[in-house]
């Protein structure tokens, strides 16, 4: 007994679009079908939706979570190289927040230089200038 797309959505906190997206990339197996046709989600998928779902909140790529999903359901010992892709994911989220952090200190030298009642916007013309 699973559920429908729509409740398959709900329970996992995956859109009914992106379901459809991960059943298209291989990402999901393809659920049961009822005699009438519908999709039919057992836990398994759900649960599969869920780990998918977090994966890409922590920024792994498809191709990771592909990898990592391979190394779920494998016997042989895979912690070191869930490891190094969980690392590897590590170094580009930090390098992100520096590229953050400098967007932040730009727009906040952009944003200082408005001022109310100002015909010419610096920030506008430092825009343009770029």
């Amino acid at each position: 007994m699973g559920w429908p797309i729509g409740k398959a959505s709900e329970l996992s906190g995956v859109s009914i679009e992106t379901i459809r997206y991960y059943e298209r990339e291989g990402i999901t197996p393809k659920p049961a079908r009822t005699a009438a046709g519908r999709r039919d989600y057992d836990p398994e998928i759900v649960s599969r939706l869920r780990f998918v779902k977090r994966s890409r909140e922590l920024g792994f790529s498809i191709s990771d979570i592909r990898t990592l999903l391979e190394l779920s359901h494998s016997d042989a010992s895979t912690c070191e190289e869930a490891g190094k892709i969980g690392s590897e994911n590590l170094t580009l989220v930090r390098a992100k927040i520096a590229d953050l952090r400098h967007m932040e200190q730009a727009l906040r030298e952009l944003v200082a230089s408005c001022r109310k009642g100002r015909k010419d916007c610096p920030m506008l013309k430092e825009l343009f200038r770029g």
